[in-house]
């Protein structure tokens, strides 16, 4: 896709592929850092995945983005969501629509070393001890 396709969807619509790719990278993570059950593997990934964890993420990352790439980040950091999630504070909340957003526009991009190099960052921020 060129970067007018994927800019011309909605940024909820960024957002949401972004989450299924965060969301998989977090699992990822979990499950190569060794064998745990089903809850506490779930209880792991949730850590990564929090809109808190996304938030802290999102900041470790910002001086590391493009111009363009802060320009998606503040579009979804922006967007107005319907609801925000009880455990979370609408700032938290909007940076990791924003983070996420970024993530869904740069896998629509095709840009996967992208997201592989911003992925490392933020799990390095949010989870230094693997």
């Amino acid at each position: 896709m060129t970067r007018a396709q994927v800019l011309a969807y909605p940024t909820l619509t960024l957002a949401h592929v972004g989450d299924c790719v965060y969301e998989l990278l977090a699992r990822s993570r979990v499950v190569h850092k060794g064998v745990y059950k089903a809850h506490e593997t779930h209880r792991r990934t949730v850590a990564l995945v929090s809109a808190e964890a996304q938030h802290q993420g999102a900041r470790a990352i910002l001086p590391q983005l493009t111009e363009d790439e802060l320009a998606v980040f503040g579009r979804g950091r922006n967007a107005k969501p319907k609801t925000i999630p009880k455990h979370a504070g609408l700032e938290a909340y909007a940076y990791a629509t924003g983070l996420e957003c970024l993530f869904g526009y740069l896998y629509l991009l095709g840009e996967n070393e992208r997201i592989d190099t911003l992925w490392k960052a933020v799990a390095a921020e949010i989870d230094p001890e693997a």
